[in-house]
């Protein structure tokens, strides 16, 4: 519908992903660069408020409009989205409970493009199990100090903020009671480990996070300290998985695109036969189709359970973001498979996405943790 707001904002990242970043997704892989211009044009284009308040300037839409809008970029370029989903759930994380001061430092900004923020959870030693940090803050007479070190920090060096969890320096570590911290990108104290040359998603720049005692003023506290379970809950988790959903849906998507697009294009010479005229290459686009198309329907019937507050939301999340990693693997290799000899050339696109694809698995809460905390809700059990 053309007055849908949401379609409209889907329809704009559409044309993003393939004017812009389609064309720069293979120098942004082979040079591991951080996709600047793709994040420019992203801004430009008014998508980086999606999760600001509407009477701030932003778009105040939920998760099934962050799938989409995700799955869209990613199709386009999976490092440039991933960036992009990692800047929507910081954003969301900052609006959860935002004082008038953060609408005005961060908020207000994100919404008119010219701020950029992410999520900065993860850590060295207790690896998936975001929601356990050791990294310690305290209490100044301007502020608090951060002590410890973030791992894998997409758009690591290159955001303007950073959502940081730590818990207070002395106190008994309980899961559930550490806080959320904004910190500046120019925070004195605050420095970065190598750049990052990964496997695939080469342009995340998901660097290491120093924290040398950190300086915040006292206005970068989130919420309140030791209530980050409800943030856990009710924004990371579900912000996160959807950014993380929508993003490898996309990927999925492009793979099948590769695939039709190559038996569409090669002939076999010594027959005159178009690839595509093999009945069993045929059927296997076919179950390739169903599969990206099944998993968007899940994707979408999640997100919006999430969006209507209705009861199951967290075990289809969960359930989501297990099918979602499961589909884009298997749509990547089958790719691979389907274009031959060809897939494996240096820097082709096959073998872009089958490596980003591996991603989907790993990146905390892995899809291990994901099926253990889906078999607790359904148990009646906590998640962890």
């Amino acid at each position: 519908m053309p007055n849908d707001p949401v379609e409209a904002l889907v329809l704009r990242a559409r044309t993003l992903s393939a004017e812009v970043l389609a064309p720069r997704a293979e120098q942004t892989d082979a040079e591991a660069l951080w996709p600047a211009e793709q994040l420019q044009a992203i801004a430009a284009a008014g998508l980086l408020g999606l999760h600001v308040p509407r009477r701030l300037g932003g778009h105040g839409l939920g998760l099934a409009a962050l799938a989409r809008i995700a799955e869209e970029l990613a199709v386009g370029c999976s490092s440039s989205a991933m960036c992009y989903a990692m800047h929507c759930v910081g954003t969301a994380v900052i609006a959860a409970k935002a004082t008038p001061f953060q609408e005005q430092r961060y908020l207000a900004p994100i919404a008119q493009g010219r701020h950029i923020t992410s999520l900065a959870l993860s850590e060295p030693g207790t690896g998936a199990n975001f929601y356990l940090p050791r990294t310690t803050f305290r209490r100044t007479g301007r502020g608090f100090a951060l002590q410890g070190e973030k791992s894998f920090v997409t758009n690591g060096g290159h955001a303007d903020s950073y959502v940081v969890s730590a818990v207070l320096r002395d106190e008994q570590i309980d899961p559930g009671t550490f806080t959320c911290l904004l910190v500046d990108s120019t925070a004195p104290g605050l420095d970065w480990g190598p750049p990052w040359a990964g496997f695939g998603m080469r342009g995340n720049s998901s660097r290491r996070m120093m924290l040398n005692g950190a300086t915040l003023p006292p206005g970068n506290l989130l919420g309140t300290e030791g209530d980050q379970d409800w943030y856990v809950f009710e924004v990371v988790a579900p912000y996160f998985l959807v950014a993380m959903s929508g993003v490898y849906l996309g990927l999925a998507e492009a793979a099948l695109r590769t695939a039709v697009s190559h038996l569409q294009a090669r002939v076999h010479v010594h027959t005159g036969e178009p690839l595509m005229a093999q009945p069993l290459l045929v059927e296997q686009i076919a179950d390739l189709w169903r599969l990206v198309a099944r998993t968007r329907q899940f994707v979408a019937h999640a997100a919006g359970l999430w969006d209507a507050g209705a009861p199951g939301a967290n075990a289809a999340l969960f359930a989501a973001k297990v099918d979602v990693a499961e589909a884009c693997v298997s749509a990547a290799n089958s790719a691979m498979m389907l274009l031959g000899g060809r897939g494996y050339e240096e820097h082709g696109k096959a073998g872009r996405l089958l490596r980003d694809a591996q991603a989907a698995h790993v990146m905390g809460p892995t899809t291990h943790i994901l099926k253990t905390w889906l078999g607790r809700t359904v148990l009646g059990l906590p998640p962890f």
